[in-house]
């Protein structure tokens, strides 16, 4: 199955509430939240108060992407706040691995997010210990970003490096993801759909998920 998970950086935060529930009634499988601290990306989000809200509100599971440096030292505070998904920076901790396996070990599942620029080569020991992989399709730190068109290679090479390896290890992509692009991301090989701007600031942010799951199905065809 091909997940859909709207990312709430593009969400009207004043109707937070509202929102989550209205992709949730669409039919997402999840909410992608962007964690940005200023200093790993240029750009400040938030932080686990945030996880914790979206977890009152919607029972779909929280994706948690950590665009923070030093991100082995947060861990605990938004896997508290309730992240059932957390992917961390290659660039962003000093013992890869090791903050893998403490992810896994508390009850969520375990990402590595690889920048455009950041080589295949640092995951290819670890595939084991890793639930997904996020291929970032744009450069992080900003939302409504053009999609890079040699992600399509990259998430290529990443699925034939996971079937090398018989690992059973999701695909997701963020940045620049749409209708307009779901079906070829698919038949390259993601399992996992990140869309900010195109649902939130959709006319009919409903339909446009409808539209993402109808060209999933027919890649998958």
């Amino acid at each position: 199955m091909i997940k859909i998970a709207p990312s709430i950086l593009s969400a009207d935060f004043g109707r937070l509430g509202e929102q989550l529930r209205m992709v949730e009634e669409a039919g997402a499988h999840m909410i992608h939240v962007d964690v940005m601290d200023g200093h790993f990306v240029p750009n400040l989000t938030y932080g686990p108060l945030i996880v914790k809200t979206c977890k009152s509100i919607t029972s779909l599971p929280l994706d948690v992407h950590l665009m923070i440096a030093n991100a082995e030292e947060r861990l605990d505070a938004y896997l508290d706040a309730g992240a059932d998904y957390v992917s961390i920076h290659v660039e962003a901790v000093k013992h890869l691995q090791r903050a893998l396996a403490y992810i896994r070990e508390a009850g969520a599942r375990a990402g590595v997010a690889l920048n455009p620029a950041t080589s295949l080569d640092t995951i290819r020991w670890i595939t084991e210990d890793l639930d997904f992989i996020l291929v970032m399709s744009v450069n992080p730190g900003f939302e409504a970003q053009t999609f890079l068109p040699n992600s399509l290679e990259r998430i290529s090479t990443v699925r034939e490096m996971l079937t090398r390896h018989g690992a059973p290890t999701e695909i997701e992509v963020d940045g620049g993801v749409g209708p307009q692009n779901t079906k070829e991301l698919v038949e390259a090989g993601a399992t996992l759909l990140v869309a900010g701007s195109a649902i939130f600031k959709s006319p009919d942010p409903a339909t446009t998920i409808q539209e993402m799951k109808a060209a999933a199905d027919a890649a998958l065809k």
